[in-house]
C-alpha cells in the first residue's frame, strides 16, 4: 500500500456509501452515533445482508495490521473505540467522532433495538464464563441464545464450528478471542457464516458474566475506563498503554492520508 502524506498532512474525512469514513493508520473508521449503527445493522440484517463490525481501539490498531486490506472488504464495518481514536483524529486533523462506540455497551444496545428477541451464537471465552454470559443475554438483555463454543476445548473440538452454527441459524453471532485471534476468525469464516452480523466483541462476556467489574460511571464519562482496567490488571495490559500506544501513533504517523483504495480494486 502506498503511504504518501495528504495535502499540509491533514487527513481527509472521505464519504463513503454515503457515510463519512475517517482513516486512521489505514483502517476506514465509520464516523457514526450508536442509533445510526443500530439502523445500519438491523436494517442489512432485515434483507438478508451480512455485516462484520468491529470496534478500532488502539490495541486493534496495532495488533491487526496484517488484516488491514480485509477491513476494506464490502459488508466490513470498522467503528471507533476508545479516547485514543479520538486523540488520533485530532492529530491528525480530522473532526471529532461523533460518539464514542465500544462493543461493551453497543452491543446490548444494538439488541435492544431490535423489534424482536434476536437470535445469538456466543463464540470464545472460557467455559464457565461463557455459561453465564449466555444467561446474562437471555435473562436480563431477553435475547434467545441458540448455541455458544467456548474458546478453549470447545473450539479445539469442533469439527465443524461454522456448521453447527448455521445449523441453528443465529441472527448474531459474537466473537470474544481478542484481537487479533477474533478479528482474523471472523474474516476468515464470514462469509461461510449464514448470520446477518459477526462482531468481535473482547471481553464483553467477562463482564456479562460479572467476571469483571466495568468502570463506575463517572470514570466511563471522564473517558477513563482504560486507566481502571489497568489499574485491575497491571501485568496484563500494562504494555498495551504504553509501548503499543508509542506503536499505534507511529502508525497514524505513517498512515496520514485520505482512505486508500483497497489492494486489488481500482
Amino acid at each position: 500500500m502506498a503511504c504518501n502524506t495528504a495535502p499540509s498532512g491533514a487527513v481527509k474525512v472521505m464519504r463513503t456509501m454515503q457515510e463519512d469514513v475517517t482513516p486512521i493508520a489505514g483502517f476506514p473508521v465509520l464516523r457514526t452515533d450508536a442509533d445510526s449503527l443500530a439502523r445500519r445493522l438491523l436494517d442489512a440484517l432485515a434483507a438478508g445482508e451480512k455485516r462484520a463490525l468491529f470496534f478500532a481501539n488502539t490495541n486493534l490498531v496495532v495488533q491487526c495490521r496484517a488484516l488491514l486490506p480485509r477491513m476494506h472488504e464490502e459488508g466490513v464495518v470498522v467503528v471507533n473505540d476508545g479516547v485514543g481514536l479520538d486523540i488520533a483524529a485530532r492529530l491528525l486533523g480530522a473532526p471529532r467522532f461523533p460518539a464514542n462506540l465500544n462493543g461493551t455497551d453497543f452491543t446490548p444496545f444494538l439488541l435492544r433495538q431490535a423489534a424482536r428477541p434476536l437470535r445469538l451464537y456466543l463464540v470464545g471465552g472460557k467455559p464457565e464464563v461463557l455459561d453465564k454470559a449466555a444467561a446474562f443475554a437471555t435473562n436480563t438483555l431477553g435475547q434467545e441464545v441458540v448455541g455458544c463454543c467456548d474458546g478453549y476445548g470447545g473450539m479445539r473440538g469442533a469439527l465443524d464450528l461454522v456448521g453447527a452454527i448455521n445449523a441453528v441459524a443465529p441472527d448474531v453471532v459474537l466473537v470474544a478471542l481478542g484481537n487479533p485471534i477474533q478479528e482474523a476468525w471472523i474474516l476468515n469464516h464470514r462469509a461461510k457464516l449464514d448470520a446477518g452480523i459477526v462482531m468481535g466483541v473482547g471481553a464483553l462476556f467477562d463482564f456479562w458474566a460479572g467476571d469483571k467489574p466495568r468502570a463506575p460511571d463517572l470514570v466511563r464519562k471522564l473517558r477513563l475506563e482504560w486507566f481502571y482496567r489497568l489499574c485491575l490488571e497491571p501485568k496484563r495490559l500494562a504494555r498495551r498503554y504504553t509501548v503499543d500506544i508509542i506503536r499505534f501513533l507511529a502508525h497514524c504517523h505513517r498512515y496520514r492520508m485520505p482512505l486508500a483504495q483497497p489492494k486489488g480494486q481500482s
